[in-house]
């Protein structure tokens, strides 16, 4: 989960570090009760093998507002 907010140069940036959270449902619930506080809120997902350090593409679980593009 990742969460933005816009510099004063109107620019966009991390609110805070992405935050890893255990559970897929808790996740898209916090996000959905930040969407207010923030300028963009994105939690997102990817499957990773961490034995061979493999990961995934990454797919979006919810999105509100303006986030920056990642993967």
């Amino acid at each position: 989960m990742s969460a933005f907010n816009i510099d004063g140069s109107g620019a966009l940036v991390h609110a805070f570090e992405p935050r890893r959270m255990k559970r897929e449902d808790t996740a898209v619930y916090v996000a959905e009760t930040m969407v207010n506080d923030y300028a963009g809120v994105v939690v997102w997902c990817r499957e990773a093998n961490v034995a061979v350090g493999e990961e995934g593409p990454s797919v979006i679980l919810f999105q509100s507002g303006k986030v920056l593009e990642f993967d």
